[in-house]
């Protein structure tokens, strides 16, 4: 244990001095909405959840007037920042015209047209609204298509809430020596149909599909595990992915949630140059409003296409949600994203250079614009690798950045986005030498 502490006591009481708005709407909200939040992810925010008013570029300010640099851009979407001129005016273009239909206009087939441009296994998509759900498409997809119940994920990778899905995600230093699929909460059903495998272990992908022959769907995966790391592929192991699921008659799923529009404009496919079957994707591509996106290739397509796998949503296709995504992804260029992984770059190695200079044990993991700090000194590559990083030590550097004025999340993970400048990295990092 590091004894550095970010002098959290002075911290804490000093955030709690400036932030009375916050406390008092957090107080007010548990008394008519469950935890005081709306998703249970946010309540472990300390000292308390924060209550924001607005955002702009990669500024947010909370109830009482503190202005954050934000990094953790509504855990992702925001690629553009927060309320990009360009979403903001076609949005503007489309409220007088209707919010939703509730049937076909024209903003489905231009955004269609543009996702199935940039994504390489797009043949085809299909819209819903949000990971979640999207993911569930998909795999029953893969389950009509092949006949079969089971299918393979990793150790650590989040694919939703749903129960099916919400397995050995995070599991404890002690649950992980059993590889079957372990909930994460009450109350979810018993089978989920998963068969677990370790991140990177060509080994533990092999025995899996040597457990089950015949009865494995799809693999699925984030390309790059961002929800529990931000741990990239090694060499080679998205295409034995590939191979595997191929040489097995299953299908090949990627989990583009977060990696989709933020690693590259065809998402950790294009990035990684590794083709799916299928692909999910959500967070970035609405451009800050609801959006998930099935892409996929057209025999697999065709099986939603004519009926025989149901896919329905009364708010699919939402003229609002799709008016902001085809700005987005018109914004979204080869130039963006190269500056991003050049800032990100820079961020990364002002941070690590910022904390060691303090004595604190730190390495970087990620691509691009989404990265993850660890407060240890091994650089991880699986989920397992994850589990000795002082997150006691991490909570403390969250309290001094969010009395600096900078906001992060609390799992380790940092966002970029088109918004941050060079001067906001730079700005950043002195905040974070002075803590």
């Amino acid at each position: 244990m590091n004894s550095y502490d970010f002098q959290v006591t002075e911290r804490e009481a000093r955030i709690r001095a400036n932030t009375p708005g916050s406390l008092s709407a957090y107080e007010r909200s548990q008394r008519s909405l469950a935890g005081g939040v709306s998703t249970a992810l946010r309540r472990s925010a300390k000292p308390y959840p924060m209550f924001y008013s607005h955002g702009e570029g990669a500024w947010i300010t909370d109830v009482d007037g503190n202005r954050f640099i934000d990094y953790t851009l509504a855990w992702g979407p925001l690629i553009l920042g927060h309320a990009p001129a360009a979403v903001n005016e076609a949005l503007a273009a489309q409220l007088p015209l209707g919010h939703t239909f509730g049937a076909q206009h024209s903003l489905e087939y231009q955004a269609a047209e543009l996702l199935c441009e940039a994504i390489p296994c797009a043949d085809k998509v299909a819209f819903a609204n949000s990971g979640t759900e999207i993911v569930q498409v998909a795999l029953r997809l893969a389950r009509a298509v092949t006949g079969r119940t089971l299918y393979l994920k990793f150790e650590g990778h989040y694919h939703g809430w749903d129960d099916s899905v919400l397995v050995s995600y995070k599991p404890a230093a002690d649950a992980c020596g059993s590889m079957s699929p372990i909930p994460v909460g009450i109350g979810q059903r018993p089978w989920s149909g998963a068969v677990v495998a370790r991140w990177n272990d060509r080994e533990s992908v092999a025995a899996a599909f040597a457990a089950h022959a015949g009865e494995i769907s799809a693999i699925i995966c984030e390309p790059m595990l961002c929800n529990s790391g931000c741990l990239p592929p090694l060499d080679g192991f998205l295409e034995f992915l590939r191979e595997t699921a191929t040489n097995n008659g299953a299908l090949l799923i990627f989990d583009e949630v977060i990696t989709g529009f933020r690693l590259a404009r065809g998402g950790g496919q294009e990035f990684y140059g590794v083709t799916p079957d299928l692909a999910t994707f959500a967070k970035a591509c609405g451009g800050g409003l609801p959006l998930s996106v099935l892409a996929g290739r057209d025999e697999y397509m065709s099986w939603i296409a004519d009926g025989r796998v149901v896919h329905a949503g009364t708010l699919n296709g939402n003229p609002l949600s799709l008016a902001a995504a085809v700005a987005s992804l018109h914004c979204l260029t080869p130039e963006v994203y190269e500056r991003l992984d050049r800032l990100g770059r820079q961020l990364r190695a002002g941070l690590q250079g910022a904390l060691r200079a303090k004595g604190v044990p730190v390495v970087t993991t990620g691509e691009g614009a989404v990265f993850q700090l660890h407060f240890q000194a091994e650089t991880p590559r699986e989920y397992r690798d994850t589990i000795p990083s002082d997150k006691g030590l991490y909570a403390g550097f969250l309290l001094a950045l969010l009395d600096a004025g900078v906001l992060a999340l609390p799992d380790g993970r940092w966002y970029l986005s088109a918004a941050h400048g060079e001067d906001v990295i730079e700005e950043t990092v002195r905040r974070v030498h002075s803590l």
